[in-house]
């Protein structure tokens, strides 16, 4: 089957790390699959990408992700392949105005990456939703809280199907077990620097806790100057360290004693999944998204409560018997979402929309 994926860039993000793991498992299923991209600025993500042996087409370098060119882009693909699967707003959106205008082409499939977003409390943008996912011959919810707020939001759960998000667990599963160390304690948060996260309460935990602690956060984005300013604040320029965006994800985790995801919405992330497998334990905000998957395994504080998420790192560092049993419980965890089981259902869908391919 001749599958093409559409995203809009291979910055980071959970959606364009899914791409990185996902479309080769489906390739390795015996599906034709390739990738666009509407900015085609070279990333580490579309390094790998590469390397796996997938073809990545760009529409341009940079720009707006809402620039209408990217319409016409995607009209040439529309009868190329048998399915078109798009992530981010733009792509849903573009996709179905592209199908309109050559009259018909491929079978479209979404799929929805978070709980909610700001969109949706505005009217204008409710039709538009409407209109756009009405197009779609299927919609996959990445976790069940995302299809009941997306039902919701639509008024109807039609063409909606819930796949769980899926990383290659085999990758993160060599991470050494150490209980805490005895000098240095290290915390690590991977999340994009945007309003979506929040890394600002992880940051004003680190100022409750002693010298020993420290912190790395993986990622970058707009919101990186305000974090530097935080941290300046505070005074913790010496213990907490910005490491950019990195491909060595299993490595910086090994190097962990506690794995953080503070947020204020997830759909189902992939950092939480990672988190978990490294055999470190996870702790997250108590938010859609998250709650889901760590409840029962992992440790859940209350959203944007620092104090609480400063004497949850504490009590991990000082007690090693909870320490291994978090951690171990959440590994168990981690293995629900292997990349394999994901890349089976994702084709399923396309066999069930494409029988005779």
């Amino acid at each position: 089957m001749r599958i093409l994926h559409v995203i809009t860039s291979l910055h980071t993000g959970g959606a364009e790390r899914l791409m990185v793991d996902l479309l080769p498992a489906l390739r390795a299923l015996g599906n034709d699959v390739e990738l666009v991209v509407f900015d085609g600025t070279p990333t580490p993500f579309m390094q790998q990408l590469e390397e796996e042996g997938v073809t990545i087409r760009h529409l341009g370098i940079g720009g707006s992700p809402y620039n209408p060119k990217y319409i016409l882009g995607l009209c040439k693909y529309m009868r190329r392949y048998d399915v078109i699967h798009t992530h981010n707003t733009a792509c849903q959106l573009f996709a179905p105005m592209a199908r309109l205008l050559t009259l018909g082409g491929a079978r479209l499939v979404t799929t929805e990456h978070n709980a909610t977003n700001r969109r949706r409390g505005k009217l204008l943008f409710k039709l538009i939703d409407r209109w756009m996912y009405a197009r779609y011959s299927r919609i996959i919810c990445i976790a069940q809280q995302t299809y009941q707020n997306l039902t919701a939001h639509l008024g109807t759960n039609k063409n909606m199907t819930v796949i769980f998000n899926g990383v290659r667990v085999d990758s993160f599963l060599h991470a050494i077990k150490d209980v805490a160390k005895e000098t240095e304690f290290v915390v690590s948060m991977i999340a994009g620097f945007r309003h979506q996260k929040d890394q600002d309460t992880l940051i004003r935990a680190m100022a409750q806790l002693p010298g020993n602690y420290s912190l790395q956060l993986v990622g970058d984005g707009p919101r990186r100057g305000e974090l530097e300013n935080l941290i300046a604040k505070l005074q913790l320029g010496d213990r907490v360290k910005l490491l950019g965006i990195r491909t060595d994800i299993p490595d910086i985790l090994a190097h962990s004693d506690v794995v953080v995801l503070s947020s204020h919405w997830e759909g189902l992330s992939l950092s939480s999944i990672e988190g978990m497998a490294s055999g470190r334990p996870f702790v997250a905000s108590d938010v859609d998204g998250l709650r889901e998957i760590v409840k029962g395994y992992g440790i859940l504080f209350p959203h944007q409560d620092c104090r609480a998420l400063a004497s949850a790192i504490r009590q991990l560092c000082e007690n090693p018997e909870e320490y291994r049993r978090v951690a171990e419980r959440c590994q168990a965890r981690a293995k629900q979402y292997d990349i394999s089981l994901m890349a089976k259902k994702y084709n399923e869908v396309y066999q069930d929309l494409c029988p005779n391919k």
